[in-house]
């Protein structure tokens, strides 16, 4: 009966390590606040990593294609009921996130008899009446990041997912050098996809320095060549009460 948990953290370390590596391969995604609303962007070759999820939320995400969708699924099913059941501006990403999906994602993890996520997401919720706008990074065991905007911590305007930690660092440290509060979405597409590169180096280097400039745009021109560009948007100015939409450079 002692060693029991024991067991059980062991196994939880196990699972632990294996979703890691799973998951170290995933291509990165940033998502950047700016002038026109939220842009989420990301490099790959099939597969589709970036959703709608409700009217002023979307969801970015790596990992398994099955459990991506499924957890896309459940997603809107919360914001959904919640649309019906109160109204469209009572449906909240803090509260979705908070009392929903990390229960899920935890209860998952936990139950080493039955399978976990493997998937990492990213979801963006356009601020409303002047808030700023809201990033929230999901993990497979249930444990969440924002971007600030309570308990006194300023929100940052940026957010990002890689398949590794110094992944995320790298890009996070490369999007501290930049300013984009009113940039445009092309504008921020720019910066975003250099993110994305920086993040992309940092998953074959341990290095704690940023890529010069030109290693960056060398290596994006070596990345583009057999992948494409995936790009959406949160749209703060959009016409309907539905703000996203795939964006396309002109």
């Amino acid at each position: 009966m002692i060693e029991e948990p024991y067991r059980w953290v062991e196994a939880i370390q196990n699972r632990r390590e294996y979703i890691e590596h799973q998951l170290a391969v995933g291509s990165p995604i940033a998502g950047l606040s700016c002038g026109e609303g939220i842009l989420l962007m990301t490099v790959g070759h099939e597969r589709q990593k970036i959703f709608e999820i409700y009217d002023r939320i979307a969801m970015a995400a790596i990992g398994h294609p099955g459990d991506i969708e499924r957890l896309r699924m459940a997603a809107i099913e919360v914001a959904s009921t919640e649309g019906f059941t109160r109204s469209a501006q009572d449906v909240a990403l803090r509260r979705m996130v908070g009392y929903s999906l990390s229960p899920a994602l935890k209860n998952a993890f936990e139950q080493i008899y039955g399978p976990p996520y493997l998937t990492r997401m990213l979801f963006a919720e356009l601020g409303n009446r002047g808030e700023p706008d809201f990033f929230v990074r999901l993990d497979y065991d249930g444990s969440f990041h924002t971007n600030g905007g309570s308990f006194a911590k300023e929100a940052v305007p940026y957010a990002v997912i890689s398949g590794k930690a110094h992944s995320s660092a790298m890009m996070e440290k490369f999007l501290q050098t930049k300013t984009f509060a009113t940039a445009s979405f092309a504008e921020a597409a720019a910066i975003a996809l250099d993110a994305w590169t920086v993040g992309h180096l940092a998953l074959d280097s341990d290095s704690e320095e940023l890529p010069a400039a030109d290693v960056i745009e060398a290596h994006r021109e070596v990345q583009l060549k057999n992948a494409t560009v995936e790009a959406a948007v949160l749209d703060r100015d959009a016409k309907f009460k539905i703000a996203f939409r795939p964006w396309h450079s002109e």
